[in-house]
């Protein structure tokens, strides 16, 4: 494994905060060319994903201080240097990207469209990332390990390519799918990992959350299909 990417005297880039970084800005590039193909305004879409990615990490050190705040009041610096990105985070941030699309008057559901290929990207970077840091630990495979977050990083690159084409051919609901098509391949993942505590009917906790996408990309699916109903009514109406 090669956790930092170069090292010179008493400075190091550490890989996996190098691949997260790139991601980042990847996606954001990209949402530019996705928010044309979902019909959203690219400035707003990027004003969003920076909103989104400032909001991730306040939210998440403001969680990880109110759930620690003894270690806080003791190392606050130290505290606040350690990787907190949890689904509690991850659902806070979603909660407040929500609400400034609502302010910006940007349609939710497009927004996730053109973001679904941009999420999926990020996640590779993640993936390969924990690969290289060897901090995704895998079940046994000969004398070596699973290498879990390569496996993750492949898996969504090819999800991104998906997504990006099924967005080109105007698919319905992209990002449900996505979010389904991400679950059921982190659930199959999570079974080659070494085993977590359990967390919810004997599932780790990942395993719950990849259930929760698959919930959420139905749920998202079936919004959609019911304002495409909704709105072939009302055409219908006025004709």
């Amino acid at each position: 494994m090669f956790p930092t990417l170069f090292h010179f005297g008493h400075l190091s880039l550490p890989t996996f905060g190098a691949l997260a970084a790139a991601g980042l800005m990847l996606a954001l590039l990209l949402s530019e060319r996705t928010a044309l193909l979902a019909g959203v305004d690219p400035a707003k879409l990027w004003d969003a994903g920076i909103f989104a990615v400032i909001a991730a990490f306040v939210l998440s050190r403001i969680l990880l201080v109110v759930l620690y705040w003894k270690t806080f009041a003791a190392f606050p610096l130290l505290l606040l240097t350690v990787p907190s990105l949890t689904p509690i985070g991850l659902l806070l941030t979603a909660i407040a990207t929500g609400i400034w699309l609502w302010i910006k008057r940007v349609p939710l559901l497009a927004a996730l469209n053109a973001w679904a290929p941009c999420a999926t990207l990020v996640w590779a970077c993640l993936g390969l990332g924990h690969w290289a840091e060897g901090s995704d630990p895998g079940m046994p495979l000969g004398p070596s390990t699973h290498p879990i977050g390569l496996y993750v990083g492949v898996f969504a690159l090819a999800l991104t390519l998906a997504c990006y084409v099924t967005l080109r051919r105007h698919i319905a609901s992209v990002a449900g799918w996505t979010l389904i098509a991400a679950g059921a391949g982190q659930f199959l993942i999570s079974f080659l990992r070494a085993p977590g505590s359990p967390s919810l009917a004997g599932l780790d906790q990942l395993q719950v959350v990849a259930l929760g996408l698959i919930f959420a990309g139905s749920i998202l699916i079936a919004a959609h299909s019911l304002r495409l109903r909704n709105n072939r009514r009302a055409t219908a109406t006025t004709l």
